[in-house]
């Protein structure tokens, strides 16, 4: 059984590239899905990994299936479902960042049900992952990731939470509630600034950690460029952002929930785990796609010693 169980849904990803030489939009095709990114990131710092979902008998449940597989992440949590359909979705850039544009509408992961939780595989797990996309893609989805919490708890594995907050999902307000309500659960925090910003309105990254921390004991706030904040009830450490190359920002966020839990599975501190987990989100930014830049542990270790 994996140590870290990682859930959500996951979707078929095409990322804007530069126009081709005739002016037309290319794009590259990969894997995305916040959580299952997470996972991966996970798998290749080392950590023992699997993934509950659901997903459909298509052309790109079976891309996801091959994919994990070469990755090591554990599938044995994950539903096929005959006549479900595997999300997509689109990525541009322009000036202002990276854009996204779904079609997940009924998809499998959106169909997924309380009493599909795989409870034994949750017992024997160390650390339970989830999102706020795990829970916006439907009140299912969302009651049985409150179900996987619950059993978490009652086995004593620790639960990590995302925010990841995407407002094309569901309105600011059931966003708030459902995921304080999740976090409240939670044992280890992670919300971005923006995210924070539009759930509590709060703006100063200080007083965006003592919102959470009244909810959850120990927070990893991410602030993008200006790296990430590492707060507990008796402690307070920023973590400053690497300087890379960035071309593409999908999957930061992911690249670094999955390799801190990584390391706080190998045994790190928080402030440990959070440095590694920030070197690792670097790097996933230099390359297009949410997957195929996350870095595997000698990366991460190479730019920390640099």
């Amino acid at each position: 059984m994996a140590e870290l169980l990682c859930m959500g849904e996951p979707m078929l990803e095409f990322n804007q590239l530069r126009p081709g030489p005739d002016g037309r939009v290319l794009y590259l095709e990969g894997h995305g899905g916040d959580t299952s990114n997470a996972a991966i990131a996970a798998a290749r710092s080392g950590a023992s990994v699997g993934y509950v979902s659901a997903i459909g008998t298509d052309a790109a449940g079976d891309s996801f299936m091959a994919l994990w597989a070469r990755e090591g992440v554990a599938t044995d949590t994950v539903i096929r479902r005959p006549g479900g359909q595997t999300g997509i979705y689109f990525v541009t850039h322009d000036a202002g960042g990276h854009h996204f544009t779904f079609y997940r509408t009924g998809s499998a992961a959106a169909l997924y049900r309380p009493q599909e939780v795989p409870g034994d595989a949750i017992g024997a797990a160390r650390i339970l992952h989830v999102s706020g996309i795990s829970q916006a893609i439907s009140e299912s989805a969302c009651d049985a990731v409150f179900h996987a919490i619950h059993l978490a708890r009652e086995a004593g594995a620790k639960v990590s939470y995302d925010t990841n907050l995407r407002l094309r999902l569901w309105p600011a307000a059931r966003a708030a509630a459902v995921m304080h309500a999740a976090i409240g659960m939670a044992d280890i925090a992670l919300p971005s600034l923006d995210d924070a910003t539009a759930l509590t309105g709060l703006t100063d990254p200080d007083a965006v950690a003592d919102f959470y921390l009244r909810l959850c004991p120990l927070v990893l706030l991410k602030c993008g460029a200006a790296g990430c904040v590492v707060a507990t009830r008796d402690s307070r450490t920023r973590i400053p952002a690497h300087r890379v190359q960035a071309v593409d920002a999908t999957g930061a966020g992911d690249t670094f929930a999955g390799a801190l839990l990584a390391r706080l599975l190998a045994g790190d501190d928080p402030v440990g785990a959070a440095r590694y987990a920030n070197a690792a989100a670097a790097l996933s930014t230099t390359g297009h796609g949410a997957v195929a830049p996350i870095p595997r542990e000698a990366a991460v270790r190479a730019l920390l010693a640099g």
